[in-house]
């Protein structure tokens, strides 16, 4: 194995514009996020704007404030601000989605075996309701190359699927998913593509244009760094018609015509908080300002650093990395000793080893049971505030504790 080098340290510095706590050794950006300081500030100058005046901010100053942001945003994903509309998050853009769907028995929907479980359970349900039918391709991991992705998931679709949901970068196995080249082979057999992009949007560069996908969602609150709350969903403007919010509200009867349909549906669904959403364009300036080189020079580090850690740890557990580097952004995952056999199997209970490492270590890593326990791998997250010695603590702490 040659190890990747870990880019120029940079974390010193940018860990003052976090409001992390110092006493942790944060290594799980991916999950959750982590917003800046001065996006947290940008939120709240909303907030303070919204609670001056309610029915000026909602009635008055709100459209033109989201239209603000969804240009940018949109400007940033490689999309026509039209097509774009703002959403709490990835997993509600998957619903909404296979929710506009007029699925019958005879249908399929196709997902991977390396999907984001909230995600698969909403295509389980909408397909059990309408009787139609759930098709699992296999990916496998370790994994050589990105074909292997590709010919998984075409040796799965037939004439009876009408979707394919896949990850653009998969949350237990931090894969970077070939999502161009299947949404070529997919619209030439006349099915469409549902990307799950949760940790795309700032981890990737992303062209939805060019993509050509029907349907794209993403975060903002993961590489982006907006708060909590702000997400986007894509459609291409010939399924636009058929998507409606989950939640029904004033849009569908107004008599406006000087917005489409899409946009007056979405944009207001109820009195909500939009303070997310209406600072994503804070976030995307504030993270693009950190290097010199802007958004490229960011993903780079970041990139640079995942695969340097991903070494590293591989080198300490005396494992092989189990993917090319060619198929990790921001994300890297590393092979761990089975699980104990009471170790949690639910997605949302904590492995005893991530607890260990927290409690002991003062290490935040995610250990994921996948595709089930008792098989178990370590996820590492690179943010600009990650370096080499948090990268070495937490292979003296998996040293110690396995």
């Amino acid at each position: 194995m040659n190890p990747n080098a870990f880019p120029e340290p940079r974390a010193g510095a940018a860990r003052e514009l976090w409001p992390l706590d110092p006493a942790v050794t944060f290594l799980n950006h991916g999950s959750f996020g982590a917003c800046p300081r001065a996006v947290l500030e940008a939120q709240q100058r909303y907030r303070d704007q919204l609670e001056r005046e309610p029915v000026r901010f909602f009635l008055r100053e709100l459209e033109p404030l989201l239209d603000a942001a969804r240009g940018e945003l949109a400007s940033f994903v490689g999309a026509d601000p039209d097509d774009l509309v703002f959403v709490p998050n990835a997993t509600f853009g998957v619903n909404t989605v296979l929710r506009s769907l007029s699925l019958g028995p005879d249908d399929e929907l196709c997902v991977t075996d390396h999907g984001y479980n909230a995600c698969r359970n909403a295509v389980e349900a909408v397909a059990a309701r309408a009787g139609a039918r759930v098709v699992v391709a296999p990916v496998p991991f370790p994994i050589e190359a990105p074909e292997q992705v590709v010919e998984a998931v075409l040796s799965r679709v037939g004439p009876r699927t009408r979707l394919v949901l896949l990850d653009h970068v998969t949350s237990p196995t931090g894969l970077v998913f070939p999502v161009a080249a299947l949404s070529a082979e997919l619209a030439g057999r006349g099915v469409d593509l549902l990307v799950d992009g949760a940790h795309a949007p700032g981890m990737l560069p992303l062209d939805l244009r060019a993509l050509g996908a029907a349907y794209y969602t993403g975060n903002c609150h993961k590489w982006i760094c907006a708060p909590k709350g702000a997400g986007f969903l894509h459609v291409r403007r010939d399924r636009k018609g058929s998507v409606r919010p989950l939640c029904i509200s004033h849009g569908a009867n107004s008599p406006r015509t000087d917005r489409s349909r899409f946009l007056l549906e979405f944009d207001w669904t109820g009195t909500s908080d939009p303070s997310a959403a209406l600072c994503v364009a804070d976030a995307i300036r504030a993270m693009g300002a950190l290097l010199p080189g802007g958004w490229p020079a960011l993903r780079a580090h970041n990139r640079a650093t995942a695969l340097a850690a991903r070494d590293l740890l591989c080198g300490a557990l005396g494992c092989t990395p189990p993917s090319p580097d060619a198929m990790i952004g921001a994300l890297a995952t590393v092979p761990l000793p089975d699980a104990p056999p009471d170790a949690p199997s639910s997605p949302l209970r904590l492995d005893p080893l991530q607890d260990a490492l927290l409690e002991r270590w003062g290490i935040e890593v995610p250990v994921f049971a996948w595709p089930a326990s008792p098989r178990r791998f370590l996820r590492i997250s690179a943010q600009i505030y990650n370096d080499r010695p948090q990268y070495e603590r937490l292979a003296a702490a998996l040293a110690a504790l396995l």
